[in-house]
């Protein structure tokens, strides 16, 4: 006798059981697009810095879509009309947010294609499952993209206080060990209503937000923008940026075809055909690009063999930090420096020392705003509603300037 399989139960170590039931939603999870997620680290090259961070994208995605379950059943407990349809469809658009993302994910998103962001091929992924399925994630497309008449629903999938934040944060910091990225994900969920179709916060809950938005700043700065985890991505870049040139002058470089694909081609939104695009893109890794690079550490090109070897071996480049552009003084003075010890020209000297600025703020009011309820029916903006003068602080933007050399 057959058994019917109607869930999928995934051990998760941030949440625990996680429960994925039989239809739309296994169905993505199965597929080789979905499933080429778990072959992409969330967290690129941090690693590097904090051994842990081997965590996927998949994880991530899973953890999300568990989130929102939970968030869609809040509503609902709060009275807020959600339909089966709508909850099966905002979780699969959250379920999809990221399947845009590349190897490595945010430090390579400009090395593959240029001026299309994640979030544009995850809707070329979309399109093209919702065609794949009978057209069953057409209302998670309207969502995904805010074209759906409730609003709120898209406030779950992207803004400042959506699901995916929600679960990268605690994610991320249970891998990392960084614990100062823990939030409460579970009480700032059970404090959700919706007003002018918009998802708020109840005041009662306004002390885990400022918790939330106090740990995405401690995140970013220590671990998502660390210094040496931005040392070992830009010089992933850069050995990418090596390899395009070699191959565009004619160079027989070692490569895997589909790291060939992106590498060779210069791909915008003005020339792309995403059949073929997709085609390519679903079959690129993590795997591939590191494949090419030990490959590149014996190459009979010095630069890119250097730049390979320095990555594989974890000899990262140095690295400087200013809150002021570092002038052409001390550019010349840093280059001629490392020169004499590597005897590569001025045009080589390039990809050993560069410069490049970061700027972050832990919530940006003038985007869409997390507003708390209050008691008397008002809403307030975080910033306006908290004694707390720091979360007025953490809107600023700040800016710091990095310059990278293999020694000073």
């Amino acid at each position: 006798m057959n058994r019917i399989q109607i869930s999928k139960i995934l051990n998760d170590p941030v949440y625990g059981f996680i429960t994925l039931n039989k239809g739309i939603l296994l169905n993505i999870v199965d597929h080789p697009y979905f499933q080429r997620l778990g072959r992409i680290k969330q967290l690129g090259l941090t690693y590097l810095v904090y051994p842990g961070a081997h965590h996927t994208r998949f994880h991530h995605a899973i953890g999300a879509a568990h989130l929102m379950e939970q968030a869609v059943q809040t509503l609902k407990d709060n009275g807020i009309l959600i339909s089966n349809d709508e909850k099966t469809a905002v979780i699969l658009a959250i379920l999809l947010h990221d399947i845009g993302h590349g190897p490595f994910s945010h430090a390579l998103e400009n090395s593959f294609v240029t001026g299309i962001s994640h979030e544009e091929i995850s809707k070329f992924f979309m399109n093209s499952l919702n065609h794949a399925f009978g057209g069953d994630l057409a209302l998670a497309i309207e969502i995904f993209e805010d074209k759906y008449p409730k609003r709120f629903l898209h406030d779950l999938v992207s803004s400042q206080l959506d699901m995916d934040r929600l679960d990268y944060l605690k994610r991320d910091s249970f891998f990392t060990g960084v614990s100062e990225g823990v939030v409460s994900n579970q009480r700032i969920i059970k404090m959700f209503s919706v007003v002018n179709d918009e998802i708020v916060i109840k005041e009662k809950g306004i002390y885990s937000i400022e918790k939330f938005i106090v740990a995405r700043r401690l995140m970013y700065w220590q671990v998502y923008l660390h210094k040496t985890v931005l040392s070992a991505e830009f010089l992933l870049a850069k050995i990418l940026e090596r390899a395009r040139e070699l191959l565009n002058n004619g160079s027989n470089l070692f490569t895997v075809p589909t790291l060939k694909y992106f590498i060779t081609k210069s791909i915008t939104n003005d020339n792309i055909s995403q059949v073929e695009f997709l085609n390519n893109f679903s079959k690129i890794d993590d795997y591939d690009v590191l494949t090419c690079i030990k490959v590149w550490t014996e190459d009979s090109d010095k630069v890119i063999s250097k730049l390979s070897e320095m990555l594989v071996n974890r000899n990262l480049l140095k690295v400087k930090i200013s809150t002021n552009k570092f002038t052409d003084e001390e550019m010349e003075k840093t280059l001629k420096f490392n020169q004499k010890a590597l005897g590569f020209n001025n045009e080589e000297m390039k990809y050993f020392v560069f410069q490049k600025e970061m700027e972050n703020n832990a919530y940006d009011p003038r985007k869409d705003k997390i507003k708390i309820l209050f008691n008397d029916g008002s809403l307030k903006d975080i910033t306006k509603a908290s004694d707390n003068l720091n979360i007025s602080a953490l809107s600023k933007a700040v800016k710091k300037y990095y310059l990278f050399a293999p020694n000073f």
